[in-house]
């Protein structure tokens, strides 16, 4: 597994946590930056963001809030965000045209997307303007 670009002492916030979320890919994380996850109730400044959405979580401008909130407390360029939605086939599958039209809305792109599990697929954004 990988860390997603996370660095060892990076904070980390989650945005969406549910009974849902695969437990493992959370592990890994913290794992890799030997930190736990905040949750999106921190104010304080991160390295990076993780965010669990599925269809029934809203439409594309509530994701496009969402993404806004997730790069609030960055601070860097080289801040790291993951969007993590439901496989294809998945109950909550988000497409990725909903996806590109919420990033864009949030002055986000997506850059990478990738299956990280069998139930999710990982989807990395960069604020336009920041390396990817």
């Amino acid at each position: 597994m990988t860390s997603y670009g996370f660095e060892a002492g990076n904070v980390i916030q989650e945005f969406g946590y549910d009974d849902d979320v695969a437990g493992e890919i959370r592990e890994d994380i913290e794992k890799a930056t030997g930190e736990s996850l905040v949750d999106e109730d921190y104010q304080g400044i991160v390295d990076g963001a993780l965010a669990w959405w599925r269809a029934d979580d809203g439409d594309a401008d509530d994701l496009a809030d969402l993404l806004i909130d997730m790069k609030a407390n960055f601070d860097s360029e080289h801040a790291v965000a993951w969007l993590l939605v439901p496989a294809p086939r998945q109950p909550g599958y988000v497409p990725h045209t909903v996806i590109e039209e919420a990033a864009t809305t949030a002055g986000m792109q997506a850059t990478t997307s990738q299956a990280i599990s069998d139930d999710w697929t990982g989807v990395r954004l960069a604020a336009m303007g920041l390396r990817a």
